[in-house]
């Protein structure tokens, strides 16, 4: 009998084999077949690939104990098709490793914890849990929304114990790995066992032992980042995506995707409900509540009503700036109150290092990075300029053109060390860390400084983007954001949009356990409508504002974009494919197709970017259209082609 199998390559149909004398081979077995002059594991498919050629078929070498449900089957070629990759490689991130396979079965067990702490429901709490309950076990999509600090993860976390209770396996995605410590922390205390945590810095082994328990459905809760999306469950019965907002549910290297976006149709093929928690929801989120296709449930007030950080605005002032102080004298009189109450305060500022570029005083050397076209940012503690798209070092000593010495370099622009440089000249008796992924390359290392943040050994952190993420530290009261930018500058159409969500976190991590509380925000713009939304508390405004400006300008959500990516060693290359591209693109009715144009970021790694956008509305799927198109174009080999569907960046 004929099979098809999908191997985990970069294939996008199966191929045809003979069962020979193996048995019960429905879709969905593991087995190992002949492939070139070796085997390989593939997966029994869901139907045959219709060829008009003659092949001699090889036979099926073995079927493995445990398969893949028909729901995978179904998602992988949803999958594959919506975001235009190749089907056999969607299914390689769901086979792992293949010592997965190959090994016995390890058992697992959670670990218990002693004491479990009891938490009791406001009465606004137990609302809108009674509320999801109600919108009942089969898919729906239910927005979770509340302000920071007023218990949407013990709502939720009710809602999963049910899950457990009815022999449900769960997931709850988290935007970032760095949040998974502290937040199984949570999880433990109010489980009584610790939650299996899936990201890609945990060992082999323990990939292995969870993969296993978690197909066989041996282990009921899982948390863990974006590749966890791609966990084989055998019984899972609700979806949690904690900051569904987050632009890091995005995968921009590799297989591009949007995890969110794709956990609400895992959570559709699986038939199971799927909870999206925020304090402000994307765009594309709002406008679906507002459509009534997602349920909605708010909590409107922090819990034990505890009151939100005042605000202040401080305007930069520029003649300063020449001197490169970036700590205005009136944040640092607002700080040393909270200071001398031995409270805690961070600094925030998105921008890792010192100095995002140098200039030469004497002959005006920029330091750009040979293999991308970028400034390089100056890392003080290393001593060393960095590129951060291709990790290119250089030191920064180099010999002047106009002068018999070295190059006398001019910083540009604060990075977190040049805040934290400030501030320890400012304070030298208090303990200052900075909180970035340049200072925290060790686990360790980073569960170490979280600790002494919560029990109170740090007295001022300096921090990026990651510092607005889920922490909960109770002594936090005093927040200063250095630059508050609300322009849009970038390559980002979300960009105001992503501002104001990262500041409204911010805010939420001060004063959850005080009523003396505040945030600064230093800023070139006071004046600025958003940020006067911000203040007020009117983010709703703000995102009725955004949805009118996306209509009226035919830009997401009210419409799709696709982006192709053409990258080459070549410039002239690069381009001549891309136009080639867009002529077949252009056979596909109802659509704009823009470009080719040279990327912003023109080069990345040596290799020359040029860039199309395609544009649909959003209620037409064209992937199946591009999808064909794109089998038939004959392109060069020596061009990478980079399909992105639903950008959020487009440099």
């Amino acid at each position: 009998m004929k099979v098809p199998v999908l191997i985990p390559r970069i294939f996008d149909h199966p191929h045809t084999y003979l069962s020979g004398k193996l048995e019960k081979l429905k879709p969905g077995s593991i087995v190992d077949v002949p492939f070139g002059n070796d085997k390989e594991i593939g997966v029994i498919w869901d139907r045959l690939e219709e060829t008009s050629r003659n092949f001699k078929l090889k036979t099926v070498l073995e079927k493995k104990d445990i398969s893949f449900n028909k729901n995978l089957i179904k998602f992988i070629n949803w999958f594959a098709l919506y975001n235009l990759v190749p089907k056999g490689m969607v299914l390689k991130m769901f086979l792992g490793d293949t010592s997965f396979l190959e090994k016995k079965i390890q058992e697992y067990y959670p670990k218990k914890v002693k004491s479990r702490i009891k938490f009791n429901l406001s009465k606004e709490q137990q609302k809108c849990l009674n509320k999801i309950k109600e919108f009942g076990d089969k898919f729906n999509v239910t927005l979770l929304q509340g302000i920071t600090g007023s218990g949407k993860t013990i709502v939720y976390l009710e809602q999963i114990k049910q899950n457990i209770r009815n022999n449900k396996q769960t997931l709850i995605m988290l935007p970032e790995i760095f949040l998974t410590k502290q937040f199984n922390k949570r999880l433990e205390e109010y489980f009584g066992f610790e939650p299996s945590i899936w990201h890609s810095k945990i060992t082999k082994k323990n990939r292995r032992v969870m993969w296993q328990n978690i197909i066989n459905g041996k282990i009921k809760l899982v948390l863990g980042a974006r590749s966890s999306l791609f966990l084989p469950f055998k019984n899972l019965g609700l979806i949690v995506v904690d900051e569904e907002h987050d632009s890091s549910y995005k995968q921009d290297e590799g297989i591009r995707y949007n995890a969110r976006d794709m956990a609400i149709s895992r959570a559709s093929i699986e038939n199971i409900p799927i909870l999206l928690s925020t304090s402000i929801p994307s765009l594309e989120t709002y406008k679906n509540v507002k459509n009534k296709k997602y349920n909605f449930t708010k909590l409107n007030n922090r819990y034990k009503n505890f009151s939100l950080p005042d605000a202040e605005i401080i305007k930069i002032n520029l003649n300063k700036k020449s001197k490169n102080i970036w700590i205005d004298s009136r944040t640092l009189e607002l700080v040393k109150r909270y200071l001398e109450k031995n409270e805690q305060v961070l600094f925030f500022l998105n921008r890792r290092g010192y100095a995002p570029f140098m200039i030469c005083k004497n002959c005006g050397f920029k330091f750009e990075c040979p293999n991308c076209s970028i400034f390089l940012t100056f890392h003080k503690h290393l001593n060393k300029a960095i590129c951060h798209h291709c990790s290119y070092k250089s030191t920064v000593i180099r010999k002047c053109k106009k002068e018999k010495k070295n190059c006398e370099f001019q910083m540009y622009g604060p990075g977190v060390e040049k805040i934290y440089s400030e501030l320890i000249q400012t304070f030298p008796e208090k303990k200052i860390k900075i909180l970035s992924s340049d200072f925290l390359s060790q686990k360790k290392e980073s569960e170490n400084l979280l600790d002494d943040i919560e029990k109170n050994k740090v007295d001022i952190i300096v921090g990026t983007q990651l510092i607005s993420k889920g922490f909960n530290f109770p002594n936090l009261n005093c927040i200063v954001v250095v630059d508050a930018d609300f322009s849009g500058r970038g390559f980002d159409l979300r960009s105001t949009e992503k501002n104001i969500q990262l500041y409204n976190q911010l805010s939420g991590r001060a004063g959850r356990f005080s009523k003396d509380s505040i945030i600064v925000y230093q800023t070139f713009d006071p004046s600025h409508e958003t940020l006067k939304n911000l203040l007020k508390n009117q983010q709703d405004k703000f995102l009725e504002e955004e949805i009118y400006l996306r209509r009226q300008k035919n830009l997401p959500p009210f419409t799709r974009l696709i982006a192709f990516i053409i990258s080459s060693k070549s410039e002239k290359e690069s381009f001549f494919e891309a136009q080639k591209i867009k002529k077949s693109l252009l056979f596909i009715k109802n659509i704009d197709v823009m470009g080719p144009v040279t990327s912003p970021i023109f080069k990345i790694k040596n290799k020359y970017r040029t860039r199309l956008l395609l544009r649909s509305k959003s209620n037409i799927f064209i992937q199946k259209e591009i999808s064909k198109i794109l089998k038939k174009i004959n392109i060069s080999k020596k061009i990478k082609l980079t399909v992105d569907v639903d950008p959020l960046n487009f440099s």
